[in-house]
């Protein structure tokens, strides 16, 4: 019989991939967790999700046979590691799957802000030639400063560059085998920077790193671009900012309260904005599943999985490992 996960995720192509690798796909996102039928509940031992619906202790609870908490995405910040962690629960995420496409689009974000793409597109398709248009910068030349170095910043940096760009970073752990500057503190990263690259996870620690401070630091010709999480960015700072004229502009991906993206931030054309979409690419999620096929059929065996989050279980109880680095 074919393993059975139970999918919280709103995207049919995700499903179907699995229902194509031979897995049993039930589905746990039309309805709550709470509300499926008892003998469903009990009998799932893989829960699929993402970073945004995430997993809580209390839905955990209501799957007394969970094994495993799969994410798609590299995001986990809605998982309660520490609750799967207690019940000998492994959690994994698809780490780097994505970290190209998500490159490339925070990439394509950057020249729009910078260039003024849409609203210049706009004026176009209605029939302005160069009416409210003028010369606007381009990256060449440029400092272009990475909050976080992980798989999609480090793929960020090499794309930046292709266009000439001087790239510096900040992150927790320096990264002495890249060739570039690290910055001590994100406020730092900004005052050496023209532009600014967010590409952090979620979560308490991270809350609202780019604030106030870190925005006028970057300068009114500076443009920040956030593709790692919404609630890295401090949306009423960055209002006041723009509104201020302290910043050229921003390019946005990821939002603090998703899907609600207030009026404010959708009415200034300074802003470019996408809806949490970076990573959604044909490529990105055909990785991101044959991660996770790996990591069921490791589990299955009772070995460890090669893509826990970092601190949890890579191995249930009784297995080879404890938890993950």
């Amino acid at each position: 019989m074919p393993p059975e996960v139970l999918m919280r995720s709103d995207s049919p192509a995700y499903a179907t991939l699995l229902r194509e690798a031979g897995l049993t796909v039930a589905d746990g996102f039309s309805r709550p967790i709470a509300a499926l039928p008892a003998a469903l509940r009990e009998r799932q031992r893989i829960l699929v999700t993402s970073g945004l619906a995430g997993a809580t202790a209390e839905e955990m609870a209501l799957l007394p046979a969970l094994g495993m908490v799969a994410c798609l995405g590299t995001g986990f910040d809605r998982v309660d590691v520490a609750a799967a962690t207690a019940r000998g629960i492994v959690v994994t995420h698809g780490a780097g799957a994505n970290a190209t496409a998500v490159a490339d689009h925070a990439m394509a974000l950057l020249l729009a802000a910078l260039r003024d793409l849409p609203r210049v597109h706009a004026l176009t398709r209605a029939g302005h030639w160069r009416q409210g248009v003028g010369p606007r910068p381009i990256p060449s030349g440029k400092r272009l400063g990475i909050l976080g170095m992980g798989a999609i910043g480090e793929r960020v940096a090499r794309r930046a560059l292709g266009f000439e760009m001087e790239v510096l970073y900040h992150a927790r752990t320096p990264r002495p085998h890249l060739p570039f500057r690290h910055l001590p503190t994100p406020l730092a990263l900004a005052q050496a920077s023209d532009h600014l690259v967010v590409a952090l996870p979620g979560g308490p620690a991270t809350r609202h790193l780019v604030g106030a401070a870190v925005l006028a630091a970057l300068g009114p010709q500076g443009v920040v671009v956030n593709v790692g999480r919404g609630s890295v960015l401090d949306t009423a700072a960055l209002l006041a900012a723009l509104e201020a004229g302290a910043l050229l502009g921003a390019a946005l991906d990821v939002f603090e309260e998703e899907p609600d993206i207030p009026a404010a931030l959708r009415a200034r054309e300074d802003v470019v904005m996408t809806p949490h979409m970076a990573a959604w690419a044909p490529e990105a999620r055909q990785a991101s599943v044959a991660l996770l096929l790996d990591a069921i059929a490791r589990f299955g065996r009772g070995e460890p999985v090669l893509n826990a989050v970092p601190g949890a279980l890579a191995v249930q109880p009784g297995g080879a490992t404890a938890a993950s680095a």
